[in-house]
């Protein structure tokens, strides 16, 4: 038997060295000896990535239609602050990763569940005493995906099933179906500012039910839970004994008349997994920073659970080293005054938005109270041209040049998403654009009247 001495460089986790012994027979199979089998190509695709699917992608990419040459695009539909230049970040947040980058003391591997410094400084912002952290209740992602990833690969097995909200993040369903795991919608309710028919969301569950997934504040919404309504999700899940994965990315991005309650500060006994980040409060998406914060103060997760999405982190090293050596920084040293003027700038916005749209006949917007974005129904039966929300919104852009994303990406036909972290400035000539497609190919108004004129 011959022995071997392999040098792994590194550091950290990795071992310094390997032993390895391989055995030697001296025998060689030639290919004259594979009796029986002709070799021959046969590669294919894995059977995950056939069950990968993206709604958003699938619609938006078969939507075959240019916009209006004579009119500049714009688009509404993509959930990146970044890009018209009018939310930038705060400078002490790339000033915090330019003194990262320059001290060259991050260039290395890191801890795949992150630095443990980087851990405590999560846990220390988070912390409080209603739902207490520590650094070993942190998990830090490569940006809040791959936090809802290893928290639905932690929870579920394939074949069980978990619950998921609709209009909702087509992520969940994306990475959900290529794990072999059951989706189950629950309704949310527009007359009530997207609250859950809670009915609805008790009568799905089963034996089979792995967690509740809760966003809010919501991506496609805009909604904002209130305390009492919350409460009355975690009776839900307590009764039923289904641990929720808390989407809260959007989390305190909401307007001055509103709070936001994180929902692990409410809960006496649900375990939850809360995935957040850098990416939109902060406004740096591309920085990839997410965390998982594991709230078991019953101990129902135990060991299990944390050991489970410690294995699981370790199939890749981790989120990116200098963005996780300003974490402290950009954590506690960005002023109040940038949140402040962000969420400024969005009400703005969301206000301009909802009352410009609210103005068009055949369409019902619906009031947002927080994150990016506000959701608007097309009341279709004034539009007898258009077949469904993709169709509306296909024509839209081919005649107006104004793209907003159908609801139909979010398992909610006859909607329609704007995104409005756009220019004031784009906001109103959007709609005003909107306006116009919409007077164009509205019909009934005359009928609506003459009904008006009988009562």
């Amino acid at each position: 038997m011959d022995s071997y001495l392999i040098q792994v460089n590194g550091h950290g986790d990795h071992a310094p060295m390997l032993d390895v012994n391989l055995k030697n027979t001296g025998n060689i199979i030639s290919p004259g000896k594979m009796k029986g089998r002709k070799p021959r190509w046969s590669v294919r695709a894995s059977e995950m990535s056939k069950k990968t699917f993206n709604p958003v992608r699938a619609i938006v990419d078969s939507m075959k239609v240019e916009p209006n040459p004579k009119k500049a695009m714009i688009s509404l539909s993509l959930g990146d602050p970044t890009v018209f230049g009018n939310l930038p970040t705060n400078d002490e947040v790339t000033r915090a990763v330019k003194e990262v980058l320059d001290s060259g003391q991050y260039n290395g591997y890191a801890p795949s569940v992150g630095y443990q410094s980087c851990r405590e400084a999560v846990a220390a912002y988070y912390n409080c005493p209603e739902a207490p952290l520590k650094a070993q209740d942190v998990i830090l992602t490569s940006g809040c995906s791959q936090a809802i990833e290893l928290a639905l690969a932690v929870l579920a097995n394939p074949g069980q099933n978990i619950l998921v909200p609709r209009p909702g993040f087509s992520l969940y369903k994306t990475l959900a179906l290529s794990m072999g795991i059951e989706v189950k919608l629950y309704n949310l309710l527009p007359d009530k500012a997207w609250e859950i028919d809670l009915e609805h969301l008790e009568s799905l569950v089963d034996e089979k039910t792995a967690c509740l997934i809760v966003n809010n504040p919501s991506n496609p919404c805009g909604s904002v839970f209130s305390k009492s309504h919350l409460q009355e999700i975690l009776a839900v899940a307590s009764r039923q004994c289904v641990p929720i994965l808390a989407d809260e990315i959007y989390g305190d991005m909401v307007f001055a008349d509103c709070k936001y309650e994180p929902i692990a500060t409410l809960s006496t006994n649900v375990p939850i997994l809360s995935c957040g980040g850098l990416a939109k409060r902060w406004l740096v998406p591309g920085w990839r920073m997410g965390w998982i914060l594991i709230h078991d103060r019953r101990d129902i997760f135990g060991n299990e659970i944390r050991d489970g999405l410690v294995r699981l982190s370790q199939r890749i090293l981790g989120p990116c080293t200098i963005v996780q050596g300003a974490l402290e920084r950009i954590l506690h040293r960005t002023p109040p005054e940038f949140y402040h003027n962000t969420l400024s700038i969005l009400k703005s916005n969301a206000d301009l938005c909802y009352a410009a749209l609210a103005a068009i006949p055949g369409l019902q917007p619906v009031r947002p109270a927080g994150a990016m974005y506000l959701m608007v129904e097309i009341e279709m039966e004034h539009f007898p041209e258009f077949e469904n929300d993709v169709e509306f919104t296909e024509r839209l852009i081919s005649e107006q040049s104004v793209f907003c994303l159908p609801a139909t990406c979010f398992e909610y036909p006859n909607f329609f998403r704007v995104v409005i972290t756009v220019p004031e400035e784009m906001i109103l000539e959007a709609c005003s654009r909107i306006q116009e497609f919409c007077e164009m190919h509205y019909q009934g108004a005359e009928g609506t009247q003459d009904l008006e004129c009988d009562k």
